[in-house]
């Protein structure tokens, strides 16, 4: 998230910034179950980065990195899921 509010936006990381937020248009129903199909994926992708990551600092003795990267990890899935909750909400996966 960005800009001190509570909603996600599609970002390019390789640009390393956000979407422009003044102007909201209004979604179909399609659009919002691809929108949180793309989200739900990219969360888990990221996920899998950060497993390897938590591994590389275990393995290195970097402990207390390591938890808080787990604890990253368990938010990942609780937010996962909750995506996936609305996706069936909305009549995706």
């Amino acid at each position: 998230m960005c800009d001190n509010h509570s909603h996600a936006h599609v970002h390019d990381h390789a640009g390393g910034s956000c979407c422009c937020h003044g102007e909201h248009k209004v979604q179909s129903a399609d659009e919002n179950i691809a929108l949180l199909n793309y989200m739900a994926e990219h969360n888990k992708h990221h996920a899998e980065d950060l497993h390897e990551l938590y591994h590389t600092l275990e393995n290195s003795g970097k402990t207390e990195a390591a938890a808080l990267v787990g604890e990253a990890l368990r938010l990942y899935a609780q937010g996962n899921e909750k995506l996936d909750g609305a996706l069936k909400l909305l009549g995706g996966d």
